[in-house]
């Protein structure tokens, strides 16, 4: 009976087990299809007001749809549904120049989008992860295997045959996608850091993801307002 009840316990676990795994990956499925078809969808429509309607303020598109990521992220908050950290000026001071790289990706993303195609974008984007390697590389003496740099490599000549058989090149467009992979990488890079010393700024010990986003969209507008009166943005909405 004891032996019979063991194995039947064992086999019940083992399937529990098996449950949750299978939980836990169909979550990461999802997830990862949503976030595909939120990434398109709004690389395809920024795309589409840059270039087809000519809109020549990409600052203040990246300002609205920051401000809209606050206001959703606030409405979750209110339901329930969320919870995240009380911002403090202490947090505020070291999040800081993680949301200048943060801002500076937006701008040179929306910049080089209204000069390049999608396809090019994507490509070139590819790039970032290299330089994201050699960075961890020299700054967290972090070890790369064989395979990795062939796939990284595999990425760069890709770009670069992109690139040569670009009819459309633009070397605006072009210059902006490198400052992007740059800041891109940076981004990744910095956060790594300032995240562990941000947690400890914390009343909970903890960041959550939708902290940061709620963070970095909230002192993204300061700084994106301040870059519509120096492009000049704000006046042309004014005219047009």
């Amino acid at each position: 009976m004891g032996t019979s009840f063991d194995l039947e316990s064992g086999t019940g676990e083992r399937t529990n087990k098996h449950r949750n795994l299978l939980k836990w990956h169909n979550q990461s499925l999802v997830s990862g299809f949503a976030y595909c078809i939120c990434s398109c969808s709004m690389i395809l429509l920024n795309k589409v007001v840059l270039s087809s309607y000519n809109f020549n303020a990409g600052i203040s598109l990246m300002c609205y749809q920051n401000l809209v990521s606050i206001v959703v992220v606030y409405a979750l908050k209110v339901l329930g549904i969320i919870t995240t950290e009380p911002m403090s000026w202490n947090l505020v001071f070291i999040w800081f120049p993680v949301n200048l790289i943060f801002v500076g990706m937006l701008v040179s993303s929306i910049f080089s989008l209204k000069f390049m195609n999608v396809a090019m974008v994507t490509i070139l984007k590819n790039v970032t992860n290299l330089i994201t390697a050699l960075g961890e590389v020299y700054f967290y003496e972090k070890r790369h295997n064989s395979k990795v740099w062939g796939s990284l490599l595999l990425m760069v000549l890709s770009a670069i045959c992109g690139g040569l058989t670009d009819l459309s090149f633009h070397g605006i467009g072009y210059s902006w996608q490198i400052v992007n992979c740059f800041l891109t990488a940076a981004y990744s890079l910095t956060l790594r850091k300032v995240m562990d010393v941000a947690k400890r700024a914390t009343k909970s010990g903890n960041l959550s993801e939708f902290s940061m986003v709620l963070l970095n969209n909230s002192l993204s507008l300061p700084l994106g307002l301040t870059l519509m009166l120096l492009f000049n943005e704000t006046d042309y909405l004014r005219n047009s």
